[in-house]
């Protein structure tokens, strides 16, 4: 048997453990009762994080690109939740499958966006100067482009490469532009702190103030516009897909899905309402996320409803 002072050990070691799932779990329902449109954005994402690591899961295995020529153009029913298409694919397995090209560019170039935003924002405010002046000059180029014909421009271009990093790396270098504005600011006000003036008295280096100092500053900004970013990334991809210069068929893709419906959309409506529905629940789902992030994790906004 155990002794109670054994026992009593054991309850003050995992009491640490305890508490920190209590305050988890007293942080997610206070997210969820002062924030209820950022939580059912955040449990729309988690659904299309895993439509998109595991579709097979969603759809009972059944093959995207499966079609049944005797199906053609049929509307919602049992065995068909959405319909099917012009070529007698399931509209619902397309439209999970989907999800998963749209999650991967999504992330992809929220990924180039913050490594590129945070380099530019991060050095150009913290050195100030000349080099702040010279880097947002280009930047101001940059954000002076048309960015559709600028993507458009360098997916036509780079055609050896796969289409999905092509879309990837144009719309990531042109986003991370205007996002670099606001990383920025966050720099230059970090930069005023008397911690980062001690810190150069003792010798630190650039590098290390950068690292240690002005980046933990930025983050919450990285965030917040990272959030937001990704359904933007979504929607521009769709866009793409739907003027002909995205995801090459037959991979499901939700803009190209409204492209091979517009012949269609007097007769066959539900072709184009169920990827639009699908488009518009996931980028409402990462902007409500993103907003609540935001009123979260900047200062000036906690408490804030």
């Amino acid at each position: 048997m155990t002794s109670p002072a054994s026992q009593t050990l054991e309850d003050f070691a995992l009491r640490p453990q305890l508490s920190q799932g209590r305050k988890i779990r007293h942080n997610l329902v206070s997210f969820v009762r002062t924030k209820p449109l950022g939580a059912f954005g955040a449990a729309l994402v988690v659904l299309l994080i895993l439509m998109a690591l595991a579709p097979s899961a969603f759809t009972f295995g059944t093959n995207p690109n499966f079609a049944v020529i005797s199906d053609r153009l049929q509307g919602p029913s049992g065995s068909h939740w959405f319909g099917t298409d012009q070529q007698g694919r399931d509209l619902y397995t397309r439209i999970v499958y989907g999800a998963r090209t749209s999650i991967m560019i999504g992330f992809g170039v929220v990924f180039v966006t913050s490594i590129i935003a945070a380099t530019i924002g991060v050095t150009s405010g913290y050195f100030g100067g000349l080099f702040d002046m010279l880097m947002q000059r280009i930047v101001d180029i940059g954000i002076a482009l048309p960015g559709l014909i600028f993507i458009i421009l360098v997916v036509t271009t780079l055609q050896d490469f796969p289409k999905t990093l092509n879309i990837i790396l144009s719309v990531g270098v042109l986003v991370s532009l205007g996002s670099s504005r606001v990383i920025r600011g966050a720099a230059i006000a970090a930069k005023q702190n008397q911690y980062i003036e001690a810190a150069r008295v003792v010798g630190a280096t650039d590098a290390r103030i950068i690292v240690h100092h002005i980046l933990p500053n930025v983050v919450a900004v990285v965030l917040i516009g990272a959030s937001i970013q990704i359904g933007g990334a979504i929607l521009i991809e769709a866009s793409l897909s739907f003027l002909g210069y995205g995801i090459e068929p037959p991979t499901a893709s939700w803009g190209r899905m409204i492209t091979e419906a517009q012949q269609y959309l007097s007769n066959y409506p539900h072709l184009a309402i169920f990827p639009g529905l699908a488009i518009f629940f996931t980028v409402y789902s990462f902007n409500m996320l993103g907003d609540a992030l935001r009123d979260v994790l900047d200062p000036r906004l906690r408490g804030s409803r």
